[in-house]
């Protein structure tokens, strides 16, 4: 039996966003966080210190992967901002032309 399903195109396939928002998030998370811990146990002898840089290192793994996320929906005002100038080239004069 044939399938009759019609192919999205990749924008519009909101399911295959959230599949790689959430991948991204938990490796993101996953990632910095051992990150802090290594740094953590390296570079910290109070374990309050080792346990706020675990936390850092989360807080920048969820952080970058929200960033990224908000520019796969399109959501970030900060990108339609930028999004929406253009940069307009003008030719440079040349010589004898003012």
């Amino acid at each position: 039996m044939a399938d009759n399903r019609e192919i999205l195109p990749p924008q519009y396939d909101v399911n295959a966003k959230w599949d790689a928002c959430i991948d991204l998030t938990v490796r993101r998370f996953v990632y910095s966080t051992l990150g802090g811990a290594v740094g953590g146990l390296l570079l910290c002898r109070s374990p309050v210190t080792r346990w706020a840089a675990v936390a850092f290192g989360a807080g920048l793994g969820i952080g970058s992967a929200y960033t990224d996320c908000s520019r796969l929906f399109e959501g970030s005002p900060a990108t339609a901002k930028l999004a929406s100038h253009k940069i307009v080239e003008t030719p440079a004069p040349q010589d004898g032309q003012d």
